[in-house]
């Protein structure tokens, strides 16, 4: 959710003995290697754009698969806009490393935001691979000062009924997987889920909102053991270029163990990606997350809901918190293409559809559609990151823009 101010990425690279300044929109220093085809294009991100403007020499290119066990930083200080934020300062970055030499590529991504609608949010999401890629630690840590309005339960909720709500929110998940076999991982995990300062105004018309219907309460607690499934082929977490992504996790929440109620719920998340045409850089993306709740009844605020993802991601076109309810189905399908050759410029476009449910045991109500398109700017060549901004569209003339760190599946 950002718009780039400032830009630093740590990166290893020095300067050649050449006094020519190459072109920030195509090819650059080439390796010295006789082999290199001569159609070689040097892949380029902000930083070589920084860089060149600010030196009188070019920089050479590092091989771009080069990651080793040093960590390569992408960190944003900046402003941005969405429809649940509007105008937000923002500091946001990922590190990426591995371990160990050939270990599988590790990640943190972590941000600071200070939004117009006086929100204060820190997210900070990890996934490392230790142990010569026997073990994944899959963490999700975040606290949240949060004013958001509800809109009731069920996809066939009206953007009329908005219930503004004010809460202050701590979410510490942990999952620690051990490797089965190949690119398939199994394991435990703790998920805890506390809402507090809980208040909302209820609907614009005076009628009773879905919320007061369903609860109303100043603080709640969510404690679950999860067990958990993962299958990861992806050669990159934070930009697949190909590989399949799955993972399914059943949630057990305890009364014993701190939750204010006993409720199970379960999470699938599939995620495909291939090249589109084959051999070429651009990907063709499907995703589709589902998650729904088994038995009980969770507090409202934890039934699943438009963004709440673990990477607020679900929903392009709407409002994060848009529709919510017991069952969750999710599609979206997201086509990557290069717009200059050198990897500095590149395009989107995308469309989803969900659908939810509204209280437990209910039945899902109709499908709702976003679609977009968004433009690609490459932040750090070495890991990959881009900077994401897209202008997506949803039904009952929700639309608006949508920026990150980062792809969003």
């Amino acid at each position: 959710m950002i718009t780039a101010l400032l830009l630093f990425s740590e990166v290893n690279a020095q300067e050649q003995n050449n006094k020519k300044l190459p072109n920030l929109f195509g090819s650059s220093a080439v390796p010295n290697d006789s082999t290199v085809h001569k159609n070689y294009v040097a892949i380029k991100d902000l930083f070589d754009v920084v860089s060149s403007l600010l030196r009188k020499h070019p920089i050479a290119e590092d091989n771009v698969d080069s990651l080793s066990t040093k960590p390569i930083y992408s960190i944003v200080p900046a402003v941005g806009y969405t429809l649940q934020t509007k105008l937000a300062a923002v500091i946001s970055g990922n590190v990426v490393f591995r371990t160990v030499p050939q270990a599988n590529l590790s990640t943190i991504t972590a941000s600071a935001t200070y939004t117009q609608n006086k929100q204060f949010f820190i997210p900070i999401l990890s996934n490392i691979s230790i142990k010569d890629n026997r073990y994944k630690l899959i963490g999700d840590f975040r606290f949240y000062k949060y004013p958001q309005s509800t809109f009731g339960l069920g996809s066939n909720s009206s953007i009329s009924n908005e219930d503004p709500m004010v809460y202050d929110y701590f979410r510490f998940y942990e999952t620690v997987l051990r490797k089965i076999k190949g690119n398939f991982y199994a394991g435990l995990g703790y998920n805890f889920d506390r809402h507090w300062r809980i208040s909302h105004k209820g609907n614009p018309n005076g009628a009773e909102s879905d919320y007061s219907k369903y609860e109303t309460v100043s603080e709640t607690t969510s404690s679950g053991i999860t067990a958990n499934g993962l299958f990861d082929s992806r050669d990159n977490p934070i930009n697949a270029k190909k590989g399949l992504y799955a993972s399914v996790q059943v949630r057990n929440n305890f009364r014993a163990i701190g939750s204010n109620s006993n409720w199970r719920s379960a999470t699938l998340d599939i995620r495909k990606y291939v090249a589109l045409p084959g051999k070429s850089k651009n990907t063709l993306a499907f995703w589709s997350y589902n998650t729904y709740v088994i038995d009980g009844k969770p507090p409202y605020l934890d039934l699943p809901s438009t963004g709440w993802d673990n990477y607020n991601a679900t929903g392009r076109g709407f409002i994060q918190g848009r529709f919510r309810g017991a069952k969750m189905i999710y599609f979206e399908t997201e086509y990557r293409f290069k717009i200059t050759s050198n990897g500095l410029f590149g395009g989107v476009v995308y469309a989803n559809e969900q659908a939810f449910s509204t209280v437990p045991h209910s039945s899902l109500q109709a499908f709702q559609a976003g679609y977009g398109t968004g433009l690609r700017i490459k932040l750090n060549k070495k890991s990959d990151t881009n900077l994401a901004i897209d202008y997506a569209f949803g039904t009952q003339g929700s639309k608006g823009l949508f920026i990150t760190v980062g792809e969003l599946f």
